[in-house]
């Protein structure tokens, strides 16, 4: 009995490794969809892998660690004709960096309901910013140390590789983070304006994309809608669908990003693409912790005002007996 449980615990492991190897190659061929060459070097706006990547650790501990090389491995080999000892450093790199980025952020107490303003901020500049520097900076220096890219343009590539595995954990591992608490939609969910929020996110995202007027600032209102009326499990998705949107016009070379070289389409939307997350992210997080502190307010006064009641004296029904006893004598 206790090998049965013991080899089922182990397949459950292993499926779960596999799956996450899985999703880590599927998104991976995502965002190479809309790579980009930088001084001859394959960077992409946004990188998927690294939000899943973190939000797998979060969702499934350690123990799946291995997964996420796997799938680092898998994707290296798709990108290259074989696998070298520079792609298993490479591949290294990128499953390091979102473990790191999952012990720093275990260290400072971050909670995954993102629902305090310094777990919005430890996301930042812990989760992206930070643990995303290991990735970006092994990746950037196998190619330099191989011959591949010249030590000239090392911290143009850097800071593109940089930007895009952080925009993954940005965009990606704070919608897959909200998705645990999750629940069925009820009838009397504000569905009215779940959907008037869609349907302007899809037509403003499009036109503020597309346009050559410059209207790109155009899609910072819905994000402080979709914050401030359904938090994070609103302003998540509509930071990402912005994301994909405005990554597929700069590619595409239309819009606002007509006319520009690589390098400052790449440093349009590597700013767009930060101001997009940051305002979804800290806004969302700033209203659910003030919401919760309202609530734990209204609940104490509650109980404040039962204890009160409870301890007030009350007149004995011997008491109110006295008066016509006292009326007949």
């Amino acid at each position: 009995m206790i090998r049965s449980e013991k080899a089922r615990r182990r397949t459950v492991i292993v499926l779960q490794m596999l799956g996450i190897a899985a999703a880590y190659y599927a998104s991976g061929q995502l965002g190479l969809r809309r790579q980009v060459v930088v001084e001859g070097a394959v960077v992409t706006p946004l990188w998927p892998p690294s939000g899943i990547a973190l939000a797998s650790l979060f969702y499934l501990g350690i123990r799946v660690w291995p997964g996420i090389a796997l799938g680092s491995v898998c994707t290296v080999i798709s990108m290259s004709d074989g696998f070298t000892y520079w792609g298993l450093t490479v591949s290294a790199g990128s499953a390091l960096a979102p473990l790191c980025s999952y012990l720093a952020l275990r260290a400072v107490g971050f909670r995954t309901e993102l629902d305090r303003l310094r777990d919005g901020v430890a996301l930042v500049f812990l989760g992206a910013l930070g643990g995303m520097l290991i990735s970006a900076t092994v990746g950037t220096g196998v190619q330099m140390l191989s011959g591949a890219l010249p030590a000239g343009d090392f911290w143009q590539v850097w800071s593109a590789w940089w930007a895009g595995d952080a925009m993954g954990v940005l965009m990606v591992t704070p919608l897959l983070l909200v998705m645990r608490t999750a629940r069925l939609p009820r009838l009397d969910d504000p569905w009215p304006e779940a959907l008037a929020l869609a349907a302007v996110t899809l037509v403003v995202t499009a036109v503020a994309t597309r346009s050559e007027l410059s209207m790109i600032y155009l899609v910072f209102p819905v994000l402080v809608w979709a914050a401030l009326r359904f938090q994070l499990a609103g302003s998540a998705p509509c930071a990402l669908f912005v994301s994909v949107v405005a990554i597929v016009a700069g590619t595409d070379g239309v819009g606002p990003f007509k006319g520009h070289s690589v390098l400052e389409v790449m440093l349009n939307l590597c700013i767009l693409n930060g101001c997009v997350a940051l305002t979804a992210l800290l806004l969302a997080a700033i209203v659910t912790e003030h919401n919760n502190i309202r609530h734990e307010t209204e609940v104490a006064c509650e109980e404040l005002a039962a204890l009160v009641e409870e301890l007030a004296p009350h007149p004995s029904a011997e008491g109110w007996s006295d008066g016509p006893r006292g009326g007949r004598e």
